[in-house]
This record gives structure tokens, sequence and C-alpha cells, in this order.
């Protein structure tokens, strides 16, 4: 069985065991975070499609880490002879798919 959930502005295809990194969200390490925006539910005989989101439908996950990407640097030059050097680092949460109901 798998679903397809949108969190933090992206949608994910996720299945039982999966572990995928989303935008950061709120939660400890160790702690159960639920995903109700359930967009479609597909593995079994008939897919269910939400409309916008199919109603009683839940994924749990488990977060494993909070952290930040490598670094993205950003480098500028002009023509007079100055630089500018900036980078950022986006933080994400690391989460490990556990059940997925509907």
């Amino acid at each position: 069985m798998y679903a397809v959930i949108r969190t933090g502005g992206k949608q994910y295809r996720v299945a039982e065991g999966d572990v995928l990194r989303i935008e950061k969200i709120t939660g400890d390490i160790g702690a159960e975070v639920s995903f109700t925006d359930v967009l479609l539910l597909g593995g079994t005989d008939s897919p269910k499609v939400g409309r916008p989101t199919v109603s009683g439908a839940r994924v749990v996950g488990k977060v494993l880490a909070q952290d930040k990407h490598r670094r993205v640097l950003h480098f500028r030059k002009e023509k007079e002879g100055w630089t500018r050097r900036r980078g950022h680092r986006q933080p994400y949460t690391e989460v490990k798919v556990t059940s997925i109901s509907g």
C-alpha cells in the first residue's frame, strides 16, 4: 500500500518503511508525527483519490532526525572589483513512515 501526502508545500509518494526528508516540522527525535493531508491511497484493487484529500486517511511516521542540508553557496562578482559570498543551509526533518491507514 502506498499514499501521496502533502507537507511543506510539496507532495511525496510514500510506502511503509520509507525514509524521507521533508521541510522542517516541530517534533523531537523519536516522536510520532501524523499526516492527514493524504491526496491518494493506492496499492489495493482500486485506488482512492481525494477531492482534495481522502477523508479518514492518515499516514503515521517517526522522526529520525532534525538537521540541515549541505551548504548552498551564492557567489556574486561585479565588474568593479568586489565580490560577495553567502551561504544557506535549509533545515529538514527526516521521517520514517510506520503505518498507512485509510
